[in-house]
Formats: C-alpha cells, sequence, structure tokens
C-alpha cells in the first residue's frame, strides 16, 4: 500500500472534505486549496488577514488551515477515540512535513512546508494545538480560572506565536503579550458560548467561581439565569477584559500593518465582551451577538488604519 493510500485510510471517519488526494498536489494547488478553506469556514480570519502585507497572506493561509483541521477532526468526530486516533494521524502528518517533505501528500502540508523553509516556525507550536484538542476528547469540564489558562496556552497562545513568527518577531516579550490576548479572546469565547458548549457536555465556567457564587450545573443545564449567575459572570468579563488590556500593548511594539490586524482581533475579543455585558451578562438565553453595524464600524477602523500604515512606509 503506497503511503498517500496509507494516509488515506488513516483519515478515515474524518470530514470528507479533509481526506488526503491520492496525488500530491503542487503548491499553487495546496495553497488554493487552503486560502479556499479559510475563506469560507471563517469569515473574520480572512477579513483580518486581509490587513496584512500580502507577501505573508499564504502563511496565515496555511497556519488556519492547519489548525481549522485539526479543530475538525477533534469537534466533528463523535466517538473520542476516533477523533483522538485521527488528531495522532495528524500529528504524525505534521512530523512528516517537518523531516521527509517531500513524502507529504495532503495540501495542507504541502503549503505548510513552504512556510517552514521560509520562517522557521517552532515544531511545538503546532503540536501543542494537538494536545489541546486531544484534551478535549478527555476533559469536559475545567475547576479553576488556572486550569483555563492551562488549556489555553495549548488552544490558544499558539496561534498568535505563529502569527508573530511569520511576520518576523521572536521575542519573548512580544509572545507573553501575544498569550494574554490569545487567551483572552479563548475565554471570550468561553463566556459566549456558555449553552452551546453545555449542550455538547462541555463546561469552561470554572467550578470554583460556580461554588463561590453559589451556582449549579442545573442552571446551565436549564438556563436558569440568577443575580448570582450575572454576578459570576460579570467576575468573569471582568478579568477577561483586563487581560486583552493587557496584551493589547503589543500594538505599539509592531509594525503598523501587523498592529491593525492584532488591534482588529482584540477589537473583536472586546465585542464579544461588550455583547454579554449588553444582554445583562445573560448568557443562559442565547450567543450574545456583535451587531453587523459594530462589525462594519471596526473594519472601518482597521481600513483607515492600514491607509495610515501604508502612507508612512
Amino acid at each position: 500500500m503506497s503511503d498517500g493510500i496509507a494516509t488515506q485510510h488513516a483519515l478515515l471517519g474524518a470530514p470528507l472534505e479533509y481526506l488526503t488526494p491520492l496525488e500530491r498536489p503542487t503548491l499553487a494547488e495546496a495553497r488554493a486549496w487552503c486560502h479556499e478553506l479559510a475563506t469560507t469556514h471563517y469569515e473574520n480570519f480572512h477579513v483580518a488577514t486581509f490587513f496584512l502585507p500580502g507577501k505573508v497572506r499564504p502563511h496565515f493561509e496555511s497556519i488556519y488551515a492547519y489548525c481549522r483541521v485539526a479543530d475538525d477532526l477533534g469537534d466533528e468526530v463523535a466517538d473520542p477515540a476516533v477523533a483522538t486516533r485521527l488528531l495522532d494521524t495528524w500529528g504524525s502528518m505534521l512530523d512528516e512535513c517537518y523531516d521527509t517533505p517531500e513524502r507529504s501528500m495532503h495540501p495542507v502540508f504541502v503549503a505548510l512546508h513552504e512556510t517552514i523553509r521560509e520562517c522557521n516556525p517552532p515544531r511545538e507550536l503546532f503540536a501543542d494545538l494537538l494536545h489541546a484538542f486531544r484534551m478535549d476528547q478527555v476533559k469536559t469540564a475545567y475547576e479553576s480560572w488556572e486550569e483555563l489558562l492551562v488549556y489555553s496556552h495549548y488552544s490558544a497562545n499558539p496561534v498568535g506565536r505563529l502569527v508573530l513568527w511569520v511576520c518576523g518577531y521572536r521575542e519573548e516579550s512580544l509572545g507573553l503579550l501575544s498569550d494574554k490576548v490569545c487567551t483572552a479572546l479563548q475565554l471570550a469565547n468561553f463566556w459566549q458560548d456558555v449553552v452551546e458548549d453545555a449542550e455538547r457536555g462541555r463546561r469552561y465556567v470554572p467550578a470554583d467561581a460556580m461554588l463561590r457564587y453559589g451556582v449549579d450545573e442545573g442552571q446551565i443545564e436549564g438556563r436558569v439565569f440568577t443575580p448570582e449567575f450575572k454576578a459570576m459572570m460579570q467576575e468573569m468579563v471582568l478579568r477577561t477584559r483586563e487581560m486583552l488590556l493587557e496584551g493589547g500593548v503589543i500594538t505599539q511594539r509592531v509594525d503598523k500593518e501587523l498592529a491593525v490586524t492584532l488591534d482588529l482581533f482584540r477589537k473583536g475579543g472586546e465585542a464579544i465582551l461588550n455583547g454579554i455585558a449588553a444582554e445583562n451578562f445573560d448568557v443562559l438565553r442565547g450567543r450574545p451577538v456583535v451587531s453587523k453595524a459594530r462589525k462594519a464600524r471596526l473594519l472601518m477602523e482597521a481600513l483607515v488604519g492600514k491607509l495610515r500604515a501604508g502612507m508612512s512606509t
């Protein structure tokens, strides 16, 4: 059995569009595949990359495609054992991309190798993401804020560090600021998705906070909003907002074009938190929505920032 066919069988059970082709795609074909995935699965990512220099956009799209497929393998496969096996296979394909790239067959890894060749990002950043998705298969509830920070170290922070890396920034001080923003974005998504996560059998609201405020899991499952639940969510949102603000100073330490993109992501997180506050912190009645008008304002501010960056170079 050829390596390509072996990989094809190894990924059976994954979403069909992610199966490995039996013929190695060209770099152009692989990049087109990643571009299509990035622009059709997550509009906000596509919009944000518009504000980046054109030369780094293919790298962002290959990184996004890697993350998107891995995330879907972890989230869209019902059987945790099968999902774990698929994630392990994806990890083996990552190692192949670094060690014997000429054997890579999947378009993600054909495209990603160019990013590795040109930018040399650390392998462990990609591997950490897989660790988070494996955690999702076995850990469905979190006991403390500190446990959430550990999870975010693997699930969110590597993405920000990869963004910095492909843009030429390697300083650890910048990485730590990026970590704050990325962790805060992860937490903001947890707070707006409390009901959706509960329906999937997951709870990211820390148990110690629930105990402190007198909130039980039955309230979340039954969507019973109380003053105690509101107070708890106010604390979670406040702590998350503080992290966003602390990490946001990173925009003062990178070039103006990258700063526009990073600021857009930060403001997106703030918009989620503002949306939760606007709903009186009642995330149990549904997912807070960032209005189209607010999204348009964010994009207009980012466009003005990009134009100013271009005029100053």
